[in-house]
């Protein structure tokens, strides 16, 4: 088994201190920052990711598997900051305000950063106006907006809206997420796209982040 497998192996079990001090013999022995990230850590999580969408895991095994990951991503950012590594993209995610549910947002956010993508994760009760703003002034490609309550699915509108009013709607994508949400409320307020499940998420946005590049 080479490193690389070990880490992806010891990601999945949920590890973290394994996978931080393999993380760390990875890079005594030479190996590169940028290998390790991607065919130790994200293979790893690509694993978790697919079997959550088969149901073959569950939300506990992915926030545990997601920590794992973090902690050898911390060993790895002054390296791949030294290497140049830059990620794939930059996307803004919350959930939108008036609600305050976050369970879903915050394993959308462990998938996105496990497909080697920069999350700013806004939290709850976010207003349209800030979703907005911080992806034009954090050069967002994505804004990714989640609402639980039928109540509060209003807001991902005027997401859309306020994205047309700034000028942005053709630079920036809305993906939008959610228990009430269907595909046909996002093409009913003109959002890009939806998807169902978190893993299906982070394959969406990275596909758009790819393509735009």
């Amino acid at each position: 088994m080479t490193i690389f497998e070990e880490i992806a192996q010891t990601l999945q079990k949920g590890r973290a201190k394994l996978v931080a001090e393999l993380v760390t013999k990875a890079l005594e022995s030479g190996e590169q920052a940028k290998d390790i990230l991607e065919k130790g850590l994200l293979a790893g999580m690509n694993v978790i990711g697919e079997k959550f969408q088969k149901n073959e895991v569950f939300v506990p095994e992915v926030l545990i598997a997601a920590r794992a990951m973090d902690a050898g991503v911390k060993v790895l950012k002054p390296h791949l900051v030294a290497e140049g590594v830059e990620p794939i993209g930059r996307v803004c995610i919350g959930t939108v305000e008036g609600d305050l549910h976050d369970i879903g947002k915050n394993l959308v956010r462990m998938m996105l950063e496990g497909k080697g993508i920069e999350v700013i994760d806004l939290g709850v009760d976010v207003s349209a106006e800030r979703f907005v703003q911080t992806a034009i002034d954090e050069n967002c490609g994505i804004i990714c907006c989640s609402a639980l309550l039928t109540t509060t699915m209003g807001v991902m509108k005027e997401v859309v809206e306020k994205a047309i009013e700034k000028g942005v709607r053709d630079k920036i994508k809305i993906m939008v997420g959610g228990a009430p949400i269907t595909q046909s409320f996002c093409d009913s307020i003109g959002a890009d796209v939806y998807t169902s499940d978190a893993a299906s998420a982070a394959d969406a946005a990275e596909a758009i982040l790819k393509a735009g590049k």
